[in-house]
């Protein structure tokens, strides 16, 4: 995947380490073993390897698994151009699922489609990696409710 430089600007100077501070704190993510690869404004992507514990019957990664890291990934994104006192939950997702999660590890790229005051619109694309090679398994998109004056705990 290309990497891009944002069009975004963010409301607080210190974005990303407060994105990396909810990311630490997310137990979900740390249960499947994800981590977070990369922060800009307007943009996410983590990283989840191929293990067992995250695989269904055939040895693809599962579906649910995809979905969890897209959301967080685009969800993470719009958290990156909120103010420093606020958060931000997710309202809606589809999630389309167009190849097995195959491969050494997935990638989920988040970026911010349209950030408005309350609601930000954001996508994810997932890929499966393997051997060096990218290939697109699924796409997410999402609306994101900012909760103003409502910092994480």
């Amino acid at each position: 995947m290309p990497a891009h430089r944002s069009a975004f600007y963010p409301a607080d100077a210190e974005f990303a380490d407060r994105v990396r501070a909810s990311f630490d704190r997310q137990k979900a993510m740390a249960h499947l073993g994800a981590s977070l690869a990369d922060v800009d404004a307007g943009r996410c992507v983590i990283q989840l390897p191929h293990h067992d514990a995250v695989t269904q019957q055939h040895g693809y990664i599962h579906g649910g698994v995809v979905g969890a890291i897209a959301d967080s990934a685009a969800g993470y994104a719009a958290m990156t151009l909120t103010p420093a006192d606020s958060s931000v939950l997710t309202v809606s997702y589809t999630l389309n699922l167009m190849a097995p999660a195959a491969g050494d590890h997935i990638e989920a790229h988040g970026e911010v489609v349209r950030a408005g005051r309350t609601l930000v619109v954001t996508r994810a694309d997932v890929f499966a990696y393997k051997d060096g090679q990218a290939s697109l398994c699924a796409t997410l998109q999402q609306t994101i409710m900012v909760l103003a004056n409502r910092p994480e705990r």
